[in-house]
């Protein structure tokens, strides 16, 4: 079920659903890395578009592996899941590629993405009052740099919100106050965030 508000698109999963998503996403990689056709399938969410990302974490250290989504809604959410799940395990350039064997040691969470919204600044107003940690995921955009942190990063780190911001500049690759310039552009953006407790294991909400 999806639940619309102005500007933004409110996601609201079931556990049965999200379960269900997450399988996907690990029977996607599981195709690829088997050397099977990767099947987009005809079911739940095959025709609403929404932003994904797919995040391999190692177990149980809980180290991440992979990491890659779509911030804006482009694909339906099934393909969106299936090419990120995909991407996550052998295209993030942070990391080898994920073997086969590889995939029973690792867990699989996805997180599904409210569309991006701008933060407009009026005033005295900073960012830091803008933002709220456990909720928001940010987006920052300068030119031709950007980067994503989603939710979820910030709570695992301990961060406070200056220092989210300043992360979220790092990974764009820009200084960590860049943020404070007048061409940057921020965005924040909620997320429904689902997690195999272990490798193929029980699927949970993750609640921030």
């Amino acid at each position: 079920m999806l639940l619309y508000f102005i500007g933004l698109i409110k996601v609201m999963l079931t556990l049965e659903q999200g379960t269900e998503l997450v399988k996907y996403a690990r029977d996607s990689i599981n195709d690829y890395l088997s050397g099977n056709v990767c099947k987009i399938e005809d079911f739940l969410f095959a025709r609403e578009k929404q932003g994904v990302f797919v995040t391999i974490l190692t177990y149980p250290l809980t180290e991440l592996r992979g990491c890659i989504g779509f911030p804006e809604p482009v694909f339906s959410l099934n393909k969106a899941i299936s090419k990120a799940a995909i991407s996550a395990a052998v295209d993030d350039p942070r990391f080898l590629k994920l073997s086969l064997a590889e995939l029973n040691d690792v867990a699989v969470e996805i997180s599904v993405l409210t569309v991006p919204e701008k933060i407009a600044l009026s005033g005295s107003e900073k960012y830091e009052d803008k933002i709220t940690i456990g909720k928001d995921g940010l987006i920052i955009r300068r030119g031709n740099d950007s980067g994503l942190l989603l939710p979820q990063v910030p709570v695992d780190f301990g961060w406070d919100k200056k220092q989210f911001l300043a992360q979220v500049c790092v990974k764009a690759g820009l200084n960590p106050d860049a943020y404070l310039l007048d061409d940057v552009e921020l965005y924040r953006f909620c997320a429904q965030i689902f997690s195999e407790e272990s490798p193929n294991g029980a699927v949970v909400e993750k609640r921030l």
